[in-house]
């Protein structure tokens, strides 16, 4: 059987299953739709959790920022573990308590106020659209390699299968798809991890595998990952950052973004108890870690595969001959995500950082005119089975994996955009006595438009959609964050603080990352676009939201000092909420 036939076959039956899923679990009401009855099970919500947290980003990306960064781009790893627990002990909860189906919900009940819900439904769109980018992107890409069809077309394959399963099943078909996504993409990122750590160290355990002996060499892997790349004029692997300010900041800008996106939080909803919101959270952090903790593995091994692949012999010794790349080589080279340029016409690849000063002379011994190989961070994950030359069943999971992370998350996203228009716009403000079936059929509208500009956006991304994680979080950790922190311990803290807060929070990072990142043009500050040495104190975009959240904090405290505290019945609601020793029930106002 030919590798595409197995790649179809893992795929096809991934998408039978979760179609299957989304029939068996058809939402019939508005509660079935938004929180899936109320009924999940900690466990099967753990693991539903698992998949909306794992997106493409994790699965596809963040070994690849890792594989590239080494230890300057571990901070990924730390902040979105670090945002999970800070979101399941700090908010889960007394969210859950609280007993709402959205966020803006609550923070429109919490501040008495529906400019503070419009607000906040804004602020969800934002997030949530710019990062469902991302997700349709991702699986454009992996469509476009496992499955041979152009990125557009695997879009419109990914979008088709995300309407059945979302439109039809809501946060129900949502929930039991996500599951059997988890069980997909975390089956699919530790076989090939355990191929290969037992091929490169001995260890059928990746992570102890990363701290293990190289089998051929006898060093240390982290040593002869050093060793090999700084042969080639990188930096080494585990070398500290300079910047301290910036990755702190950076950290905490995931962290608290992550924390403060509505599309994992809205899963808490779906259990019947606060206790149940806590379990949940446990039982996520189990699976999570289980990818999480493979992750610095699978980066290392892949770097140190692709640098082997190139130089077989050793980085002192020739380059393979072009005519003579590995089939993996070929195979992405057709995507576009792989490509060589000839620049000294030796007919070899030369793979070197041009950058390096210190490697300059070695390189112009060698008659080296420049790096002839550009591989695509994000398709190392992907592309690892073929390097290591794993079977091909191996590489068929591992397509079906990545694109499991993709539409998980996607689906969780669109949900928390289609009920922010059903049920916090369209109920909550425009038409407060819509009935239960017109609200249900406005979410599937909203679902179903939500997907098809997500599709078209992802087809036709704007300027900014590189940076897209940047904006999510970005926006997330600079108005949504503080905002719900502020309203489950603050009972001091009134509508005008939490309003002026979340929008001075909001505008402040979009206006840092869009000059900064030149999708703005303002006289005088082109020149600042992209060019860390222009940034303030060396704070760069991606890192901006942490300062967006102080600067939130401080001036929606400070607007609170002076103005009229709360209503009494708000004060006694959040004292309520913060002692979760019951379950409170979603209800629809």
């Amino acid at each position: 059987m030919s590798q595409f036939a197995i790649n179809v076959l893992f795929v096809g039956a991934s998408f039978a299953l979760y179609i299957g899923i989304a029939i068996w679990a058809k939402a019939g009401s508005t509660k079935d739709f938004y929180v899936a009855g109320g009924g999940v099970h900690p466990i099967t919500n753990g693991m539903a959790i698992g998949a909306d947290w794992m997106s493409a980003a994790s699965f596809i990306s963040m070994a690849g920022l890792i594989a590239s960064g080494g230890y300057a781009n571990s901070t990924f790893l730390m902040g979105w573990t670090g945002g999970y627990v800070l979101l399941a002990t700090l908010l889960a909860p007394y969210l859950r308590k609280f007993g709402k189906f959205t966020v803006p919900e609550f923070i429109g009940d919490r501040f008495y106020s529906r400019t503070a819900r419009l607000v906040a439904v804004v602020c969800l769109i934002v997030a949530s659209l710019t990062y469902v980018i991302g997700q349709m992107a991702g699986a454009g890409v992996a469509f476009s390699r496992f499955l041979e069809v152009d990125a557009t077309m695997g879009l419109i394959i990914a979008a088709v299968v995300i309407f059945f399963y979302s439109v039809l099943g809501g946060m129900k078909g949502i929930t039991y798809t996500q599951v059997a996504q988890y069980c997909v993409l975390i089956t699919a990122y530790t076989i090939p991890a355990v191929f290969i750590s037992l091929e490169l160290t001995g260890n059928p355990l990746p992570p102890l595998g990363l701290f293990s002996e190289h089998t051929d060499s006898g060093m240390p892997l982290l040593a002869k990952l050093n060793e090999v790349i700084t042969d080639l004029g990188f930096n080494e692997y585990t070398a500290d950052v300079d910047n301290k300010l910036n990755m702190v900041l950076f950290t905490l800008t995931l962290m608290i973004g992550t924390a403060g996106l509505p599309h994992v939080i809205i899963r808490f909803f779906t259990v019947p108890k606060v206790a149940d919101a806590r379990w949940s959270a446990g039982w996520a952090l189990v699976f999570i870690a289980l990818l999480y903790l493979t992750a610095p593995a699978v980066a290392s091994m892949a770097r140190l595969n692709l640098v082997n692949t190139i130089y077989p012999d050793g980085p002192s010794a020739e380059a393979i001959q072009y005519e003579d790349r590995p089939n993996w080589v070929k195979e992405w080279e057709i995507t576009g995500l792989i490509q060589y340029e000839d620049k000294n016409n030796d007919g070899r690849i030369q793979l070197y950082n041009p950058d390096s000063e210190a490697f300059a002379s070695t390189a112009e011994s060698r008659g080296w005119q420049g790096n002839e190989l550009e591989v695509n961070q994000d398709i190392l994950v992907l592309a690892n089975p073929e390097i290591a030359n794993l079977p091909g069943w191996v590489i068929g999971l591992i397509a079906a994996g990545g694109l499991a992370a993709a539409l998980s998350t996607a689906a969780g996203l669109l949900l928390a955009i289609s009920s922010a228009i059903s049920h916090d716009l369209i109920k909550g403000s425009i038409n407060p006595k819509i009935t239960e079936k017109g609200e249900l059929l406005a979410a599937r509208i909203s679902m179903s438009v939500a997907i098809i500009v997500a599709t078209y956006l992802g087809a036709n991304p704007p300027g900014f959609a590189a940076q897209v994680v940047a904006l999510a979080f970005g926006i997330a950790a600079a108005s949504l964050f503080p905002a719900l922190m502020m309203g489950i311990f603050s009972k001091r803290m009134n509508n005008l603080g939490a309003i002026t807060g979340m929008l001075a929070g909001l505008v402040f990072t979009l206006v840092y990352i869009f000059i900064y990142k030149g999708w703005f043009f303002i006289p005088g500050t082109n020149n600042l676009a992209d060019i860390p040495e222009n940034y303030m104190l060396g704070i760069s975009p991606l890192s901006i939201g942490a300062i967006g959240a102080i600067i939130n904090f401080a001036i929606a405290f400070s607007v609170s000092k002076v103005t009229a505290p709360p209503p009494k019945e708000i004060q006694d609601l959040v004292e309520s909420v913060r002692y979760p020793k019951g379950a409170g029930i979603a209800v629809d106002h």
